[in-house]
Formats: C-alpha cells, structure tokens, sequence
C-alpha cells in the first residue's frame, strides 16, 4: 500500500537510523547509514532532515558523502523495518537537496542553522548529549516523500 506524505513523515520521524544516499558528479552512488532528526517545515517550509558528521571513529575526515553533496546536491534517504512478519514491512524515502553547514557559522542576526541541529540531534539521540557532533551538518530539504507498508 503506497504512502501519503503525511504518513511517510510519520514513520520516517520514527525511525531510529537512514540510509543517505549520494552521488558524485559522475553520478556514482555512495551509501552510508545515518542518524537523523527531522524537522517538518511550517506553512509553506519544506521538510528539512539533518545529519551530523559526528566524533565516530572514520578512516579520514575527508568524508565522500560531503565531497559528493558538494558536486551534486541531489540526494536521497531511506528509512525501513523488516520483520519476517511481512505484514509489518514498511519503507519511507525522502528525496531532496542537501547543502552543508559548518560549524561556527553563527552571527548575532542570523539564527546558528548548526546549533539547532546539533540540538535536535541531542534530543533524539543520548550518545550526542554526551558528546555533542563537532563536525558539519548536512541540511536536507526534502522535496518529496514515497513510501509503502505491506498491510
């Protein structure tokens, strides 16, 4: 059964780990799994979808995700639940186009775009309340939700 947005948003929100999903300029894909919060847009906003490059051990701090998002903004985030009960199977991408936030950003006039990510990410997750993401932000605006749900 397909989805509405709402319902896509829904289970998204819920979910405690995505996929995003990116490509370079050649159009290679690159798949990592993420944590997430999603902030639904007000009035005419888009829903926006942020993720921390946080202080997990990787092999370089030169992250392909970020180069990629830098030559091709266009990306994609998946969020599931199997179960060999198939009728709990259930699947939700939001398509959209990311930008990268760095830390240090903030002025007095302008709202710190990574600081409010960086909190919601604290509230969905305990691990960043304790050591809070010091790397970039990837700022997704999501121009449009598809899912599906076995039942």
């Amino acid at each position: 059964m397909r989805w509405n947005a709402e319902q896509c948003r829904e289970a998204f929100a819920r979910a405690r780990v995505a996929r995003l999903a990116t490509a370079d300029a050649e159009g290679r894909p690159h798949l990592v799994p993420v944590t997430f919060a999603l902030l639904e847009g007000a009035g005419q906003a888009p829903d926006t979808v942020v993720v921390a490059i946080d202080n997990k051990p990787k092999r370089t701090t030169a992250l392909r995700r970020l180069a990629n998002i830098a030559a091709n903004p266009q990306v994609c985030l998946l969020a599931d639940e199997y179960s060999d009960d198939w009728e709990e199977l259930w699947w939700v991408r939001a398509d959209g186009r990311a930008r990268i936030v760095e830390p240090g950003t903030d002025t007095q006039e302008t709202p710190s775009e990574h600081r409010t990510a960086i909190r919601h990410l604290q509230e969905r997750y305990g691990p960043y309340r304790d050591a809070p993401p010091t790397g970039p932000v990837i700022v997704i605006e999501v121009t449009r939700w598809s899912g599906w749900s076995f039942g």
